[in-house]
């Protein structure tokens, strides 16, 4: 499906991944509603693009609240007339500490945005997707979603959700003309750790080490599996290592990714 002309919906568009991908589905002559929780991140996001008034709209919502994507919809079909692809992309981490010093506030708040913010979003605009010539449901998982990350448990845990969702959906939306694809990003420069009120102390010399990709890029990546209607997409090297590793050889690949993370949680216990 081509993003020309297209009406597309994206969350966590107001900064990395999610605001790359409105910015570069714009400029390719797609129509956009923007979604995020946060305003002053979505005015940036316009301030960026400069669009014309019928290119992008601006919804400020909480997606982990069933309610207000109920009103999401009403107000993109409103505003655009049509949807024909979702882009999930919205998402939180959780502080990297382990499973017995996490609140159950904790847990149950990374399970609503991560999980439950991706089915309220494809449940609710999938009769309209169902509707159109062509459309479109992209989710993304992440590396978390297939790595036992120790810290992570929880945020793993809802990507893992989603993947299995994800997988699911596609294999009841084949005779369909609905298109879907899994992401599962890597290290990405995005500052997801801040949006999700996580601070992490790690040296600026590890942190210059580690091989992060540029939102912008994996945008690019994101819009081509759209356009091409790609079933799968692992972005970054570190996820395409460990997805091949944690496959070959799980236990191999827990250990690693655990002897990886143990200064953080080290510093948290």
């Amino acid at each position: 499906m081509f993003v020309k002309n297209k009406v597309i919906v994206v969350t966590g568009a107001g900064n990395g991944i999610g605001r790359e991908t409105v910015i570069q589905l714009v400029r390719k002559g797609a129509r956009v509603a923007a979604v995020d929780l946060n305003n002053h991140f979505l005015d940036e996001t316009k301030s960026i693009i400069n669009p014309n008034e019928r290119t992008l709209s601006l919804h400020v919502a909480d997606i982990s609240n069933r309610r207000a994507i109920d009103q999401l919809v009403l107000d993109v079909i409103a505003f655009h007339g049509q949807v024909d692809a979702v882009v999930n992309i919205a998402g939180i981490i959780q502080p990297f500490i382990k499973i017995n010093d996490l609140t159950y506030d904790t847990i149950e708040h990374i399970l609503n945005v991560n999980f439950y913010g991706t089915v309220y979003l494809t449940k609710s605009f999938l009769p309209l997707l169902l509707e159109r010539p062509e459309a479109h449901i992209l989710n993304v998982s992440s590396m978390g979603g297939f790595l036992p990350v120790p810290g992570q448990a929880v945020y793993g845990a809802s990507k893992a959700a989603v993947k299995l969702f994800t997988e699911a959906l596609s294999a009841e939306l084949e005779q369909t003309r609905v298109g879907v694809t899994i992401v599962f990003p890597g290290a990405i420069e995005t500052n997801i750790t801040a949006n999700s009120g996580v601070s992490i102390d790690i040296d600026p010399a590890v942190r210059a080490k580690a091989k992060s990709m540029h939102p912008s890029k994996a945008a690019g990546l994101i819009i081509e599996a759209i356009e091409k209607n790609i079933f799968r997409v692992v972005i970054g090297s570190d996820a395409s290592f460990m997805d091949k590793l944690s496959r070959l050889a799980p236990v191999y690949a827990k250990n690693l990714i655990s002897k990886k993370m143990a200064f953080l949680l080290n510093k948290k216990s």
